[in-house]
């Protein structure tokens, strides 16, 4: 039965794969219709009314009368429609609402959920990534066996209890098909309990016992449920678990430093990984290259986003420029800008990323607007650190489970520099010798970086603080911080993360 299904299925998938690839030979016709529904309905809104939809005839009116905003700037607006008030930034009254931090400060983000958000972008962009799976491997087996997906919590809202809160995973699991909830594990209610330390081994009884296929999550998060089923079953690798197990639905950081850990995992020669770019906001974009070893990812064009960029370099300045895909080019650092059918009107979403491909438009995530290092002018990116980390531990056959970096700033005595701290599943033999490979990489990745470090001129060499296992995991759960949607800040410009982490560890 599961087999005439899975085929049903397969062909049913084979047929959608023709809408992707609709906007992939009309890119510029499929944001235009999206630009045209989302004005269209922001005229039906209060906010539409202050800047006068009615008179945005083009992109350019667009351009000059809505303003690009971050979430402070929008917050006052949903927190009215948190409280009850229709036709605020989306017509109609929005009951769902995903909690978002993206970082481990203590102000979290409630981003609103429409239904038509939940349904033509989170929920399709799920169908987009399984007929991706298929397209590229006909003979996938999704809908035979389970699939593990590992979300958040969902809860009422305090002020209004007729308002739901929580990761959009939580809310996408809620909402999912039947089709889909027939072949997920564990049961909707186990993997929507709010306190991970009950969840991670109630999961991993339930789902050792059953036949997995399919496996999605935050890398850093998944690698402790995996862990954890390894534990109880006492077997070497998930093969030994899951025989019939073929994909990695992965997103949320990059996975360059966590691959060969998953490898090792998963010693399977025709696994699949596929990097997926779904936020709180919105499903954005999805690998669909699957043969060879890049990781970027398809924009999805016709998920009721529109998109706008801001060259990074022009970031926090009065008057940015913002282009459309029409005027983006390849290899620029942008901030990433959206609009949505839950009325989040020019976001930053706070990723930076660049374009690798116009036709069709792919692009990688470089970093976070906020997640960057620039003290000295070396400008260093996360996805400077992610790549410089992933080939130090290759050469050092070493295995990585968290780390953050912050900068060591003049004190008049001593240059400045960057303090790693690491927490490793398997350290390097000798950390003297990966700590000079990880700085001369990192020198080899990013030009300002190197020439700052040009004879310790500016820089000295990073300084590597190992800490012990678990620091990370107990970190972010003495903050309150477990789960997907919650993740261990790379980079910053300031020492608050390190000082608070250095200071956790010599209290454990």
């Amino acid at each position: 039965m599961k087999e005439i299904i899975n085929k049903i299925v397969s062909k049913y998938l084979k047929y959608r794969y023709s809408s992707i690839e609709k906007f992939i030979k009309n890119p510029f016709d499929a944001q235009d219709q999206v630009f045209e529904y989302l004005i269209g309905n922001g005229k039906k809104t209060r906010w539409g009314d202050q800047y006068d939809y009615f008179n945005i005839k083009n992109y350019h009116d667009f351009q000059r009368r809505v303003p690009v905003s971050v979430y402070d700037e929008l917050k006052p607006w949903i927190q009215r429609m948190m409280h009850g008030e229709r036709d605020v930034l989306w017509p109609g009254l929005i009951e769902m609402y995903s909690k978002s931090s993206g970082t481990t400060e203590d102000k979290s983000k409630f981003i609103p959920t429409s239904t038509e958000n939940l349904i033509d972008c989170h929920i399709k962009g799920g169908w987009d990534a399984a007929t991706i799976l298929y397209n590229n491997r006909p003979d996938s087996k999704l809908f035979a066996y389970k699939n593990l997906l590992l979300g958040g919590s969902l809860q009422n809202f305090e002020d209004n209890p007729n308002i739901r809160i929580g990761d959009i995973s939580a809310l996408m699991m809620t909402n999912m098909p039947y089709l889909g909830k027939a072949f997920h594990t564990p049961d909707i209610k186990t993997a929507l309990l709010p306190d991970w330390n009950q969840k991670i081994p109630l999961m991993s009884q339930i789902a050792s016992k059953e036949d997995v296929s399919a496996i999605g999550g935050v890398p850093s998060w998944l690698l402790v449920l995996l862990k954890e089923i390894l534990k109880i079953t006492e077997k070497e690798n998930l093969v030994d678990v899951w025989p019939n197990l073929e994909v990695f639905f992965h997103g949320g950081v990059n996975f360059a430093p966590y691959r060969k850990q998953f490898m090792e995992l998963i010693p399977k020669e025709d696994f699949n990984y596929i990097n997926v770019y779904n936020s709180s906001e919105g499903y954005f974009a999805i690998q669909d290259d699957l043969i060879s070893d890049s990781d970027d990812m398809l924009l999805l064009l016709n998920s009721q986003i529109f998109f706008e960029f801001i060259p990074f370099d022009q970031y926090g300045s009065k008057n940015p420029d913002t282009f459309t895909i029409r005027d983006v080019e390849l290899g620029v650092n942008y901030v990433i800008l959206i609009s949505t059918n839950s009325g989040m009107w020019r976001y930053v979403v706070g990723d930076t990323v660049e374009f690798t491909s116009l036709s069709p438009f792919k692009i990688r995530i470089t970093g976070r607007t906020k997640h960057f290092i620039n003290v000295f002018g070396e400008e260093v990116m996360v996805s400077n650190t992610d790549k410089a980390l992933q080939v130090a531990l290759a050469k050092h056959n070493a295995l990585m489970e968290e780390y953050t970096v912050a900068p060591i700033f003049l004190d008049g005595t001593h240059k400045g520099g960057h303090q790693w701290l690491i927490e490793f599943s398997k350290s390097p033999a000798d950390i003297a010798e990966f700590k000079r490979d990880l700085d001369l990489t990192l020198q080899s990745l990013n030009s300002d970086y190197e020439a700052k470090r040009f004879n310790d001129y500016v820089l000295s060499e990073l300084e590597l603080s190992v800490v012990p296992n678990g620091t990370f995991y107990r970190w972010m759960e003495s903050r309150g911080k477990l789960g997907g949607q919650n993740k261990v800040p790379r980079l910053s410009n300031s020492r608050n993360y390190v000082e608070n982490l250095l200071d956790f560890s010599k209290q454990q």
